[in-house]
């Protein structure tokens, strides 16, 4: 496995970790292609040791902790499980040579967003800047690698909506209109705004299963009353 580590990297020529995320971003920005891309992040990350992603989801719980109990708990175990299922994808495709058949290039906005991490990262003291590289480093292997949401499939937000993936699309109910969530990755975001209530097109040639979902979902979205 090829480490490299933030800490040590940066003791060893003599600049300080926020210079090497700058570094690294500038080279992540100038990848053209998925497999490329998801190699040099794989890289990084597996320097991250299994303490630090914990650590991460402490900092987020400490985020949030005065928000209702309920959606509290729904919102941590969302988070927790998109992170710990980030990081053991990119250890397992980076094991499995995944990245060597994904020739396809990366989104046009690619290094739109590493300049926009370096942005992000520029402020805090340098443990917070090195945790916040790895949470950035995760989502975009989500929507650059694997052309997936930022914030997982099943993610709640305030007033019960939900990321969605409906036929193989992905829809978000803050994507346009982000205000309390992280709207710094919303614009590299591949799902689609989730469409007002009534909108969403019943499926083609579904299976009866599929159907009755797509009811549900009216029925949800209604809130019929018979």
């Amino acid at each position: 496995m090829i480490m490299f580590n933030i800490r040590h990297s940066t003791e060893k020529e003599g600049t300080n970790p926020v210079s090497m995320i700058a570094q690294r971003c500038d080279d992540l920005a100038s990848i053209t292609t998925r497999g490329d891309l998801g190699r040099a992040i794989a890289e990084i990350v597996l320097s991250y040791s299994p303490r630090d992603l914990m650590r991460m989801k402490g900092n987020f719980s400490e985020k949030i902790r005065d928000f209702n109990p309920t959606y509290r708990k729904a919102l941590e175990e969302a988070v927790s499980s998109h992170l710990n299922g980030t990081y053991q994808n990119v250890r397992l495709m980076n094991q499995q040579g995944n990245f060597s058949s994904m020739r396809d290039p990366v989104p046009e906005d690619s290094p739109g967003y590493w300049h926009m991490v370096v942005a992000q990262c520029r402020t805090g003291d340098e443990e917070e800047a090195r945790l916040r590289f790895l949470k950035f480093l995760l989502s975009g292997f989500c929507m650059l690698v694997e052309n997936r949401p930022g914030h997982p499939v099943g993610m709640p937000f305030p007033g019960g909506d939900k990321v969605e993936s409906i036929d193989g699309v992905y829809y978000c109910p803050v994507r346009t209109k982000a205000n309390d969530v992280d709207a710094a990755l919303c614009p590299y975001c591949p799902a689609l705004q989730t469409p007002e209530a009534g909108y969403l097109k019943p499926p083609l040639h579904a299976s009866e299963h599929r159907k009755q979902e797509y009811i549900r979902n009216c029925f949800d979205r209604h809130h019929f009353n018979g």
